[in-house]
């Protein structure tokens, strides 16, 4: 019995090409490596070459030389740039960025190029002071807010730090950029353009103790776990949305801090609330974004969320805010607090366990909650 006849036996072998014919086919790209390095805040490091007319800054990183590889490339440039020798742990983006880009300056003869960026981690403050600079090549550096910082970098190079240091924050799979742009699906930290913003005294020490007497609370939050030990932040969707606890400012109608998050978490982020639990009380020493009224205590709580309605509009702005769930760590370093806040997200997830029963929350990727809200099992 003979065996049918494919189509595809009756093609034509391909013909191979000459080696040199073949190698001017094959596409031609310059390559480059980068790196997202934050302080204990999550403030982004940046550098100032002292060789651009348009007085940009970038990442630490550079031009991957011939058979190098980019996480060798970007080692050693930390390296001659920082004078610090650290580990990469993930590459948080990959950009392709075309030969015609506007951000190209003129005249510059660009192929294209492939960038990667390489998660440098968190420094410590002894680390920070150890940082020298090469001076005829880096002027200056900073860490700085991410608001801050697309400021300072031209526009695509601002666009891919923000990808990266989201997936590092996220804990989403690699950025897939091209020209600035995500071409896979767009994580919900890049949709709502969340950016983390330093507050110091947010990450001022928690007291444990109960709120002295003579110290009126003028603020309430809460760590707001569902049952899977993850916890809910709310962010503003206007331009550069800060992310934040649910909860807000003490009204004179509400008869207890407790009563405040209540009614923030239902207006901003449609949470049934049950069994809060104070975590403890920051110091605001001025009291100045109430009018400079003095002393007073920002109180810190712990609640479980037992339902999650469909998103409505915050009466306060006007309208709705984007839902996100994070684990308590992650959750922290979106805040901006620092170790402190490390440290109180600690307490909050060992509350739940111990209070409720909740588990630990396991590292996956911040997701934002459906616009039709979530059943709570």
């Amino acid at each position: 019995m003979t065996s049918p006849v494919s189509p595809s036996d009756h093609v034509s072998p391909r013909v191979a090409l000459p080696a040199a014919q073949y190698t001017a086919s094959r596409h031609a790209a310059w390559l480059g490596a980068a790196a997202v390095i934050t302080d204990e805040v999550g403030r982004v490091l940046l550098v100032h070459p002292t060789y651009r007319e348009d007085d940009s800054w970038l990442l630490p990183g550079g031009v991957v030389e011939a058979g190098e590889h980019p996480h060798v490339t970007c080692r050693r440039e930390i390296t001659e740039e920082l004078g610090l020798d650290l580990p990469l742990s993930a590459v948080l983006a990959v950009h392709s960025f075309s030969p015609h880009h506007p951000d190209l300056q003129p005249a510059t003869a660009c192929p294209g190029e492939i960038r990667f960026i390489f998660d440098g981690g968190t420094l410590r403050p002894y680390q920070v002071e150890a940082i020298r600079l090469p001076h005829e090549e880096l002027s200056e550096y900073a860490f700085l807010e991410t608001r801050d910082a697309v400021q300072r970098l031209r526009p695509v190079d601002g666009q891919i730090m923000l990808a990266a240091y989201r997936a590092r924050l996220g804990n989403t799979a690699t950025a897939h950029l091209a020209d600035g742009r995500h071409i896979l699906d767009v994580p919900a930290l890049d949709r709502h353009d969340v950016h983390v913003r330093y507050r110091p005294l947010w990450d001022s020490p928690l007291n444990r103790g109960p709120v002295p007497g003579p110290l009126p609370v003028q603020q309430a939050w809460a760590w707001c776990f569902i049952p899977d030990g993850r916890v809910v932040l709310v962010a503003d969707r206007q331009r550069g949305a800060l992310p934040m606890l649910p909860g807000g400012t003490v009204k004179k109608t509400d008869a207890t801090p407790e009563d405040t998050l209540h009614r923030e978490a239902a207006e901003e982020a449609q949470l049934t609330l049950t069994d809060p639990v104070r975590l403890g009380w920051v110091l605001d020493e001025t009291g100045e974004v109430y009018g400079s009224v003095g002393p007073n205590a920002r109180l810190r709580l712990a609640a479980r969320v037992t339902a999650i309605g469909p998103t409505a509009v915050d009466p306060a702005t006007g309208h709705p805010f984007a839902r996100l769930l994070a684990t308590p760590a992650q959750a922290a370093a979106l805040l901006g607090w620092g170790p402190p806040g490390a440290r109180q997200a600690q307490l909050a997830a060992e509350t739940a366990r111990e209070r409720w029963g909740l588990p630990t929350a396991r590292p996956a990727a911040i997701e934002e909650i459906p616009a039709e809200g979530m059943r709570l099992s």
